[in-house]
This record gives C-alpha cells, sequence and structure tokens, in this order.
C-alpha cells in the first residue's frame, strides 16, 4: 500500500508541474514580455532574417539571466494578459516597461527600480496640435491607452469629460489616431517622443504629468520561487555599471527595423 500510495503522490506532482515547464528547467529563466513596445521590448529580423527580441527590457533580462547563471527563455503575448499568465506560472519573471501600482501589488511582487521614463506624454496629430493646451481642451474627445496600463488611469484621473478608449497594442493605438479615429493617446514619454519624431503627421501636446513612476521586474506574488534578491542584486550591478545607456543606444540602432503588429 505504501508503494501503491508513493506512486500515486509522484503522478500527482508530475500533474501539478507538467504545464509549468520552468519548473522542471532550473537551469532556465523565462521572461513574460509583450513585444510591442520600443525601444523597450520588439521583434526585428537579424541577418538571417529570423525575428529576435530586442530593446531596453530585453537586454535588462538578458544581463539578469547571465548574473543568476541562467538561459534566459522569451514568452511574448498581449501586455494586459502579462500579471494573469505570471501568477499561473508561466513565467518566471515579466519585464515589460511596467510600472508598480496598487491593483499590481495586489498580483505580484516587484523588484527594486531599473529604470525611469521621461514623464508620459499625449500624442496629437500635429494638425490639431494648437487645439490641445490643457486636460480640458480633451472634453468630449476620444483619449486612447493601452490595456491595463497606467495610462488607462492617467486618462481617468486628468482628462474630464474625455471618453477613454482602451486598445491592446501601442501600434493599433497610434494607427487609430493617424486615421482620426482616435484624438489623442497616451504613451510613456519615451514612446511617444519616437513615434513623434518617425511621423510628421504627429506631434507631442504641451500638457505635462507628474514624474513617471520607475520600471521594476515582476515575478509571482509571495516570491515563490526566491528569485527577487538575486533580480535585486543583478539590478544592482547594473546600475553600477551604468549599464542602460548601452542598452538604450542598442535598442535605438535597431529600432528602426522594428517588426510590429499591424
Amino acid at each position: 500500500m505504501k508503494k501503491i500510495a508513493l506512486i500515486l503522490a509522484l503522478v500527482m506532482v508530475f500533474a501539478l508541474t507538467a504545464g509549468n515547464a520552468s519548473a522542471f528547467a532550473a537551469d532556465k529563466l523565462v521572461l513574460g514580455t509583450s513585444a510591442d513596445y520600443p525601444p523597450f521590448e520588439f521583434l526585428y529580423p537579424n541577418e538571417k532574417g529570423e525575428l529576435v527580441y530586442a530593446g531596453v527590457d530585453i537586454s535588462v533580462a538578458q544581463y539578469i539571466a547571465e548574473k543568476t547563471g541562467k538561459e534566459l527563455q522569451i514568452e511574448n503575448m498581449g501586455f494586459d494578459y502579462l500579471l494573469a499568465s505570471l501568477q499561473k506560472g508561466d513565467f518566471d519573471m515579466v519585464i515589460a516597461a511596467m510600472e508598480i501600482s496598487e491593483e499590481r501589488l495586489n498580483a505580484a511582487d516587484f523588484s527594486d527600480p531599473y529604470y525611469s521614463d521621461i514623464p508620459a506624454k499625449v500624442l496629437v496629430r500635429a494638425a490639431d496640435l494648437d487645439k490641445y493646451s490643457s486636460y480640458e481642451s480633451f472634453n468630449k474627445k476620444s483619449v486612447g491607452a493601452q490595456t491595463a496600463t497606467t495610462k488607462e488611469t492617467l486618462v481617468q484621473e486628468n482628462f474630464t469629460g474625455a471618453d477613454l478608449v482602451s486598445i491592446q497594442t501601442v501600434p493599433d493605438l497610434v494607427n487609430q489616431l493617424v486615421n482620426s479615429k482616435l484624438d489623442a493617446v497616451v504613451l510613456d514619454g519615451a514612446v511617444a517622443m519616437e513615434y513623434a519624431e518617425k511621423n510628421k503627421d504627429l506631434a507631442v501636446a504641451n500638457i505635462e504629468f507628474e514624474v513617471a513612476e520607475p520600471y521594476r521586474v515582476a515575478v509571482a506574488k509571495g516570491d515563490p520561487k526566491g528569485l527577487l534578491p538575486g533580480i535585486n542584486a543583478a539590478i544592482a550591478d547594473m546600475l553600477k555599471e551604468d549599464k542602460i545607456p548601452e542598452f538604450y543606444a542598442s535598442a535605438k540602432s535597431l529600432e528602426s527595423s522594428a517588426v510590429l503588429p499591424e
């Protein structure tokens, strides 16, 4: 009977862990990200024409993996599904230009900060730039933000009378703006500036937000795999070595080749 019970116990353990590849891959560090957000995470074709990951956050993840003696494995999905998948055990960590919020703190634990972006910006059509000089000027206008991001909160808390439109990917948001289906889009500062620099039909409105919340690495609530000490140690080394400017320059050099969702 004891032998049967032991076999049954082993079967149950296998069933519980079979769906989580990282449970058996002690040498891997599985990253969840949303690769539609240059310069932080995106896909581009390498010299062989194969799509590979790049961006500031990808470099941060690779640095953490190397410092902790792991091989990095990357899983890509929509931003709004990342924390739910992290909770299910699909990833070891999430790095996706993610700031903390009260809601997110209920769903995950977070590392020390690794990067602080410039404050969020409001992207509008260049032809309409003179129309927008205050939050009130967006009254009865449609203002877009990426689903499940803190930019939704910024719109809700500041743009009184505006209609919030939540869309899953940033390229879709910008396309809607260009095609006059949205009046404005709120994005992280560096990302908004990138779009304005690359598209003469777009411009950044003269609307100021407070200082941006820094980006952090997310792990499952309670840090069941004990990853945070190693991640924080790697972040401390990375900042001491001033690696972020290097990562940013590398991302910028590849960004023109980024392949984004249509």
